[in-house]
């Protein structure tokens, strides 16, 4: 639960900035104080829809991709990329308050950017999140990341002798598998 909650938190606030970047940079575009609900719009369009847009876009091209080039692939995965965005953005637009005008400055450009912005927040989500949990872990007064990772191995008895059945507590996880198992439960 806290995994979602941070990723959730981290894109919001990612998408806001976004949405703020959107708006004053591209006149066509007023986002204004809607930026807060449409942030939280392209937060759960991201999150949830995306992906299902994604596989079934992919699922129509798959049975011809055989056929092209490894450039035409390219050039298909790339436009199925910007049809994703584009709906994503058509989402925003209609269940938020963003106003739009015109039609390449309103409707096609906007997509480009949040596509260009996703690309950053995929180089810089781990760091994003990671700062997002500590500061969650802070205010509600559990151990941050870096203090179970920190924390002093066990004692020697309680682990399993290399010949030995792993027990429950080592099971062969990396710290950080255990941690990720740990915060979905």
């Amino acid at each position: 639960m806290k995994a979602w909650l941070v990723r959730f938190v981290s894109l919001y606030v990612f998408d806001v900035v976004v949405l703020l970047l959107i708006g004053m940079l591209l006149g066509s575009v007023r986002v204004g104080w809607a930026a807060f609900w449409a942030a939280l719009v392209l937060t759960a369009a991201t999150i949830w829809v995306k992906p299902l847009v994604r596989r079934m876009f992919r699922a129509m091209t798959a049975p011809s991709a055989a056929k092209r080039s490894r450039l035409g692939e390219k050039a298909v995965q790339g436009l199925l990329v910007f049809a994703v965005e584009v709906i994503v953005w058509i989402a925003v637009v209609l269940f938020s308050g963003v106003a739009v005008r015109g039609w390449f400055w309103g409707w096609v450009l906007p997509p480009i950017a949040l596509l260009i912005a996703f690309a950053i927040y995929d180089l810089v989500d781990d760091r994003i999140e990671a700062r997002t949990g500590a500061l969650f872990d802070r205010v509600s007064g559990g151990r941050s990341r870096t203090d179970a990772a920190a924390a002093p191995a066990p004692p020697a008895r309680d682990r399993p002798a290399s010949g030995a059945a792993p027990t429950d507590r080592y099971d062969g996880l990396t710290p950080e598998q255990r941690r990720m198992l740990d915060d979905l439960g």
